[in-house]
């Protein structure tokens, strides 16, 4: 339980960053300064929210002995009863240790894994089911790599979502999601059962990783597949391998090598970040008794069953029967339900 010394050191801490704002910092300082300010501020408001509520208690309880204000006191108390431990979460929750990664945007990966064209034509869906989601909050939605099979499938999909906490709203959704139907290619009408993987990783800015130029190789080569008057005739496709980490990313989207060694290395530079990202936040959970998701792509998050019409989340056991407005973009309910259990598994870990 947080304590009034606590909330204290908050607000002087706060106004302390206001004093030295004012008083003309420049450069990185003032940088650090009004981003701690910035993140302070929301704390500080709800800090003096509880403390207006928690007066406003003491003043209803003080009128109970009143028999003519007793009903009203009454009245108050039980609203303030309900408000004061909300309040109190709040600010617990806006004191949990932040992943600087929620804020970034964010690289999309999805691959079809077991279940061979149906699970192309699932990936595809879901690809475009999470470029739906993405436009509806008013990020950009760009596709960096697509490979199409003949049956409108895709082998592979990436995508860069630019804008401010995607990486927020998109993590959870790493993992295998598996679904659930009947194939258009399925003659007997069997329901078959097929899955995708998906990886989302923040991304990562030249300064998060520094890579060495003699730790690459580039292999240029002739695209390859659906792709217009090009493929076949320039050598415009990109393959990047950094060897220490054995980490490859091919790309051919674009006409122009130029273009496609620059997707291929933003995309490279993310990957290893999260390496990086994963290896730490191992050593930090390693003691904590429960985690809503590794971020794994080897665990099977979600189902969608399409004859049940419903979608299942493992994690949480929350399930949903709305597939059509899910596969239509609708995750907020699945991202927010597990923001709090996360939430929650990480003030548990605090007690």
């Amino acid at each position: 339980m947080m304590t009034d010394g606590k909330f204290d050191r908050i607000v002087s801490r706060a106004e302390e960053l206001r004093a030295e704002l004012s008083a003309g910092l420049t450069g990185e300082a003032y940088t650090r300064a009004s981003r701690e300010l910035s993140e302070l501020e929301p704390v500080v408001a709800r800090i003096e929210e509880l403390r207006a509520a928690e007066a406003a208690a003491d003043s209803a309880e003080a009128l109970l002995a009143d028999p003519e204000m007793r009903e009203l006191a009454e009245e108050e108390l039980q609203d303030l009863r309900t408000r004061l431990p909300a309040l109190q979460h709040e600010i617990r929750v806006s004191l949990l240790p932040r992943d600087e990664a929620d804020e970034r945007s964010a690289i999309l990966e999805i691959r079809p894994a077991a279940g061979g064209d149906e699970a192309g034509l699932f990936a595809a869906e879901l690809f475009e089911a999470y470029q739906k989601y993405a436009i509806s909050k008013g990020w950009r939605f760009e596709v960096a790599e697509l490979s199409e099979n003949e049956l409108g499938g895709i082998k592979e999909g990436i995508a860069e979502i630019t804008g401010k906490n995607v990486f927020a709203r998109f993590k959870y959704e790493s993992g295998v999601h598996r679904v659930q139907r009947v194939p258009t290619t399925e003659t007997q009408g069997r329901i078959h059962t097929s899955t995708v993987t998906v990886a989302v990783l923040p991304q990562a800015e030249e300064v998060d990783v520094q890579i060495n130029d003699a730790d690459l190789r580039i292999d240029i080569y002739r695209a390859s597949g659906a792709g217009g008057q090009h493929v076949n005739k320039t050598d415009s496709a990109v393959r990047i391998t950094h060897i220490p980490t054995g980490t490859v990313v091919a790309m051919q989207e674009e006409r122009s090598q130029h273009k496609n060694r620059a997707k291929a290395m933003k995309i490279l530079r993310s990957r290893i970040y999260e390496k990086q990202r994963a290896s730490l936040h191992a050593t930090r959970a390693a003691d904590r008794k429960s985690q809503v998701g590794t971020g794994d792509r080897s665990e099977r998050i979600r189902t969608y069953n399409f004859p049940q019409g419903r979608v299942s989340d493992h994690r949480i056991n929350l399930t949903l029967y709305k597939i059509d407005r899910v596969m239509q973009g609708e995750f907020d309910e699945f991202v927010d339900a597990l923001t709090a259990e996360d939430q929650a598994a990480r003030l548990a870990a605090e007690t």
